[in-house]
């Protein structure tokens, strides 16, 4: 199974969109900021989202009395533009995938920085939301129900389901490569105030937690109840979320790393095994990611390998990388991305 992502921007206003889509395609319904190149559609090449948005009337019903609501983009002319991109490509015959972005939404985390992860130094990562928040996994539940409503789908693709870390491809980043792994993930654990409520109903104090945090020397034990602390949110998050979508299969973006943080947040014990999920997408845009594929075939779901076919891959390396993910285990292709890729590279969506 192939699957190529696109935005409703490089659907709507395109006729030459369908030509070139494959047979399934994995359509943002929800979606953070950013700036897209649209090199091939007619009517414009840059699409400026400046906030995390859903592409779906945005219903006062479903969101009344909430702070943490989304908004509708002024960026489409579509007031669904989502769900009018969708009914197209079904009617052409294409099986469609909603993909919702849960938890990344800088507008939401400057606005209410008590909900947004918050390092061991107090500086708080404005575009994370919090899942030990209930306020957070209430959102995100809605957002995803609200995503999908009234629509024939094919399934969803599930990303930023858990929470994200110190590392951010924002506005003009100045990080790479600050720091190493070890201090990546401690800088990455969440010190805000419901995470710091989880630490203590497991016996810590949270002033000597985040101490040793600053000095980079927790111990091992201290360490695993703060991975268990998370996990913890992220499975009561990824439950709710799931409760909304009814029968829709789910393709849930995760890396085999327990401590993993950002749009693939690592897998706890029970997310292969949660019912819906029936694939996991792992990121596979490097060279030699063949051994996350192999770590998350041994939870004994399908494993869904998820490939840049963009700059910097050369468009020779395009077919070995696959063949070797394959051969690792992954049975399914989820490549990026249909509507920012060049003329020149579109050919390589046909794998």
């Amino acid at each position: 199974m192939v699957s190529g992502h696109a935005f409703p921007w490089d659907v709507l206003g395109d006729p030459g969109f369908l030509d070139r889509a494959p047979q399934r395609v994995t359509l943002a319904a929800a979606y953070h900021s950013t700036r897209a190149a649209t090199p091939l559609h007619p009517a414009h090449r840059i699409v400026d989202a400046r906030w995390a948005a859903l592409y779906r009337p945005v219903r006062s019903p479903a969101w009344e009395g909430r702070q943490l609501r989304p908004l509708a983009p002024n960026w489409v002319s579509h007031a669904d533009a989502f769900g009018t991109a969708a009914r197209l490509l079904k009617r052409a015959g294409r099986q469609v995938s909603a993909w919702i972005v849960l938890t990344h939404n800088t507008r939401l985390g400057t606005a209410r920085p008590d909900v947004a992860v918050v390092n061991c130094f107090g500086e708080p990562y404005p575009y994370a939301l919090c899942p030990a928040h209930p306020e957070v996994r209430e959102y995100a539940a809605t957002l995803a129900a609200e995503a999908v409503l009234d629509l024939d789908l094919d399934g969803v693709s599930l990303e930023a389901c858990g929470q994200l870390g110190v590392n951010h491809l924002g506005h003009h980043e100045k990080t790479d490569g600050a720091w190493t792994p070890a201090e990546v993930r401690l800088l990455s654990i969440c010190c805000c105030t419901a995470c710091r409520r989880g630490w203590v109903a497991q016996g810590l104090d949270p002033g000597e937690v985040v101490t040793a945090l600053r000095a980079g020397n927790p111990s091992d034990e201290v360490l695993a109840v703060l991975l268990g602390v998370r996990h913890r949110h992220t499975d009561l998050l990824r439950a709710q979320v799931l409760a909304g979508l009814g029968d829709l299969p789910v393709t849930l973006h995760a890396h085999p790393d327990p401590w993993a943080t950002g749009p693939s947040p690592g897998l706890t014990a029970t997310a292969a095994s949660s019912p819906g999920v029936d694939a996991l997408l792992v990121p596979c845009w490097p060279l030699g990611s063949e051994d996350l594929v192999r770590a998350a075939a041994e939870h004994g779901t399908p494993v869904d390998a998820y490939v840049t076919l963009l700059h910097p891959m050369e468009p020779d390396a395009v077919g070995p990388h696959v063949t070797a993910l394959q051969a690792a285990g992954a049975s399914r292709l989820s490549l990026y991305h249909l509507g920012l890729a060049p003329a020149w590279r579109q050919d390589l969506f046909t794998l």
